[in-house]
């Protein structure tokens, strides 16, 4: 009996340093070396405007329709896309008439948002949605496709405007891994830090 309430008492011992320390000393040591060492990633990468507004996070994706604005990838995050409490992609498979559907719609509308001839290829980016629906990442191909648009609707020049993508592209992940991409909240965002000039 006494081995079997020692044991016990030494599991309880146990339990409670674990306890200590994996969910109260590790995640305050994690915590503090992520708001010293990378305070903006730690705390959301939040975008926040010169009057001290939030106006968004780099890392999530909104829906953009107006001219003057760069638009994103299709979401089919929520029921109107864009939702980051229902993250996830359509989950339609290659030969479902729906992919086809929205694909053959989004082609269109993309064509027509950016005064293209009925036969211009369109980016894939352009018309599919990321595995999350919140990607806030557009190809440089698609970016510069839309540069006419925005800097017509915004009453600035393609030179500007272009300038802007180019400061808010990403190069290869560690100089070879994936392609060159252009952040659409930060790129948007830089173009009302324009406006506001």
């Amino acid at each position: 009996m006494k081995t079997i309430l020692a044991e016990f008492g030494r599991s309880i011992v146990a339990t409670i340093v674990f306890a200590i320390v994996g969910c109260g000393i590790y995640p305050l040591i994690v915590f503090g070396l992520g708001q010293l060492m990378f305070p903006h990633q730690a705390n959301g990468s939040l975008l926040v405007d010169k009057s001290g507004a939030v106006r968004g996070s780099s890392l999530l994706c909104q829906n953009f329709t107006s001219d003057k604005y760069f638009h994103p990838r299709p979401s089919a995050a929520g029921a109107n896309g864009y939702d980051p409490t229902s993250s996830g992609g359509s989950n339609l498979g290659p030969t479902s008439s729906n992919l086809v559907a929205n694909i053959t719609g989004n082609i269109a509308a993309y064509r027509s948002d950016n005064n293209m001839p009925a036969n211009a290829p369109v980016p894939a980016d352009a018309v599919t949605e990321s595995a999350s629906g919140l990607d806030p990442h557009i190809s440089v191909a698609n970016a510069e496709l839309q540069i006419p648009r925005v800097a017509r609707a915004r009453g600035v020049t393609e030179d500007q405007v272009r300038k802007l993508v180019e400061e808010n592209t990403s190069g290869r992940d560690l100089g070879v891994f994936g392609e060159p991409r252009v952040n659409v909240m930060t790129l948007n965002f830089a173009l009302d830090q324009l406006s506001h000039k």
